[in-house]
């Protein structure tokens, strides 16, 4: 069955070439690299800097006001508990409890839904018994997010029209303006789970009771605290019809002002009315603070955006910078006594963005960096730039391929799943090494007329189980990573997956992509010279246009063109013509290398560097090709000689074992 998709596809290149452009654009569309796809969709993996290694867990909180951490533990935190432990899938139960509130953190096994359990915590906390909990308490579930969820901060400050800090704003203002205007605004970004408000003082209104009025009039504190609850609500009565004319009655009585406060009546007798004006003093006030907000020294008002599990924090923290600049013209502003005017601003505190971009720019950099150092090593051990070229495209085709297997299978990616990739890539060129040699061993025995798709398939076909043996073996290799669970599995599964598909894609482009190209590239072609001298004149052409943009692979397209019509011209045979195209091809990887890499820093020349990593690369390949050109020697040399040459890994394993 291997065989026969391989043959398929050597004999059906439009459908090999097809199935290409389809995995390379959908492995574009689903990139974690923010590239800019022109009309291609963006459909990108999610992306975080780290894996999440938290428990699965849910909060309950509840507020008592004023109580004392015993009363918290004893009528809130244990009653909670005890109740919480009959849900289905609790691992354990932690609890806090603290002066005013309380806070259960129920632990759930790993294979638990998450959004099942908060159901299944509500179902309970809805079906508790009615005298379980103090009267007028009520525990709420936290929301539907992880320990990593907070993604954003974000300050309240006036700036002018220069960008710079102005204040003239108080921290009451700043908190009213968070909790009913900013607050809402980000909490309707897709995929925030919530927005918690930091700093500043929460207005309220305050009554300040004169104890020795109240004991002059017999006025109990309850009692005032019965007349503000009572004439702070509407009251409905019935109808009135009059000259036929039915007309609703009704209360009004929510307070909107201090003076509503003032007027309340606590009590009335002999025709005279008690107001809390009489004994007790309204005004507006701060509620009580349990911590604040401080930026450079100075107390600020803020808030923490926090993202909603499973949600692609880089694609919330967009959304949620998209919402800014929507309000960004509906916030207040006032003109200062200097006469500059304050324009309140959303100021960023904490923006995961730049650590997601720097973690996913230094991958990115690995990536392209280790894809170059292969592709050199190809070209000079391989000896043939064709192959070098066709064993090359093998990589990236397959790391997108990975990125469509972290998008359909909901794997984030991380500095951790995209190391998988790194480690990947050695083992991933192997397949195309293997692959490509023996059909060029092929080719050189075959006679001057043959058939390409043949010969190709039968070197393929010959090593096809081998490959797909080896892989296999390595695949399973990873399966006890796959069975860890707890911490340990979400840390370490990401880099096994990724690790796994980049192998099965590898092996998927190996034996199904390279045959069929490798038919396209090999084949002997009896081009016109006219033909020839076109395509190489149009080689040049481009490579000075990419030039002329800044492109330096320009170079290559120029060298190819010219060393092409060379020897098109007979002025150069074709083994100093794939010489020259392979030296060329060579120093522009080192010297993209020297480049990206910078080994001398950034502060020395580019020559300089160019010079270091030309030397490092090829004083290491130089040793490769020279034990290449004499392990035939020493492989006889050792089998000759057996019992002395064992002798040397057996003394490393006894050393190895004595130390």
């Amino acid at each position: 069955m291997l065989n026969k998709g391989i043959k398929f596809l050597i004999e059906n290149k439009i459908v090999a070439g097809l199935l290409l452009v389809l995995l390379v654009g959908w492995g574009l569309t689903n990139s974690p690299f923010n590239w800019d796809l022109g009309i291609l969709p963006n459909n990108p993996v999610a992306v975080d800097a780290i894996p999440n290694i938290g428990e699965n867990q849910q909060i309950v909180f509840t507020k008592w006001e004023g109580r004392s951490p015993q009363d918290i533990e004893d009528q809130i935190t244990y009653p909670l508990t005890t109740s919480l432990l009959g849900i289905p899938g609790v691992k354990t139960i932690r609890s806090s409890s603290m002066f005013g509130f309380s806070s259960i953190y129920i632990i759930f096994e790993e294979d638990i839904e998450f959004y099942w359990s908060r159901s299944r915590i509500l179902e309970k906390l809805n079906s508790l018994p009615a005298n379980l909990l103090p009267q007028g308490v009520n525990p709420s579930l936290g929301p539907d997010a992880t320990g990593l969820g907070q993604i954003f901060w974000y300050t309240l400050e006036g700036r002018d029209q220069n960008g710079n800090v102005t204040g003239g704003w108080d921290l009451q203002e700043l908190r009213s303006i968070q909790d009913y205007y900013v607050k809402y605004a980000l909490s309707g970004a897709s995929g925030v789970s919530e927005v918690a408000s930091i700093g500043g003082y929460v207005q309220e209104y305050q009554i300040d009771v004169n104890p020795e009025k109240m004991r002059q009039y017999n006025i109990g504190l309850q009692q005032i605290v019965k007349a503000v609850k009572e004439s702070n609500r509407d009251i409905g009565a019935q109808t009135l019809e009059i000259n036929q004319a039915e007309y609703l009655v009704r209360g009004l009585g929510y307070v909107k002002s201090i003076e509503d406060l003032k007027n309340t009546v606590v009590s009335a007798k002999d025709y005279t009315s008690l107001r809390i004006k009489d004994i007790a003093n309204v005004h507006l006030g701060p509620e009580t603070r349990r911590g604040i907000l401080d930026k450079e020294g100075a107390e600020v008002v803020g808030g923490v955006v926090v993202a909603r599990h499973r949600a692609n924090p880089m694609e919330v923290i967009t959304n949620v910078k998209a919402q800014i600049e929507k309000i960004k013209g509906g916030l207040p502003s006032k003109e200062l006594k200097d006469g500059r005017t304050s324009q309140l601003t959303v100021v960023p505190f904490y923006d995961r963005t730049q650590l997601i971009q720097e973690t996913l720019g230094t991958l990115n950099e690995a990536l392209l960096m280790e894809i170059l150092i292969t592709v050199l090593v190809i070209i000079i051990m391989v000896y043939n730039l064709r192959a070098s070229l066709l064993i090359s495209g093998l990589l990236p085709v397959a790391v997108l391929m990975v990125f469509i297997a972290m998008k359909f299978f909901n794997v984030t990616a991380n500095i951790v799943a995209l190391s998988g990739i790194a480690i990947a890539i050695g083992t991933m060129v192997d397949m195309g090494v293997i692959l490509s040699e023996n059909i060029i061993r092929h080719l050189e025995k075959a006679k001057e007329k043959f058939n390409i798709n043949a010969i190709v398939y039968q070197a393929t076909s010959e090593v096809s189980g081998a490959i797909l043996t080896a892989v296999l073996t390595t695949i399973i290799s990873f399966i006890p990573v796959f069975t860890m669970t707890g911490a340990e599995g979400k840390l370490f599964r990401p880099l096994a997956f990724t690790k796994t598909m980049a192998l099965v894609a590898s092996l998927i482009v190996a034996l199904f992509l390279i045959p069929p190209f490798a038919a396209i590239l090999f084949k002997k072609r009896n081009r016109r010279k006219k033909a020839g001298f076109i395509i190489n004149i149009a080689m040049i052409i481009l490579g000075i246009a990419a030039m002329i943009f800044g492109y330096l692979l320009g170079i290559i397209l120029i060298t190819f063109g010219i060393v092409q019509l060379l020897q098109q011209k007979n002025i150069l045979s074709a083994a100093k013509a794939n010489l020259i195209n392979i030296v060329i091809s060579a120093l522009v990887i080192v010297y993209f290398l020297a480049t990206y890499w910078r080994p001398l820093g950034i502060t020395q020349n580019i020559a300089l560097n160019f010079i270091f990593v030309a030397l490092i690369v090829f004083l290491i390949l130089g040793g490769f090709t020279l034990f290449r050109n004499y392990y035939t020697r020493i492989l006889r040399w050792t089998l000759q000689h057996k019992l002395l040459f064992l002798s040397i890994p057996t003394a490393i394993v006894i050393f190895g074992f004595s130390l």
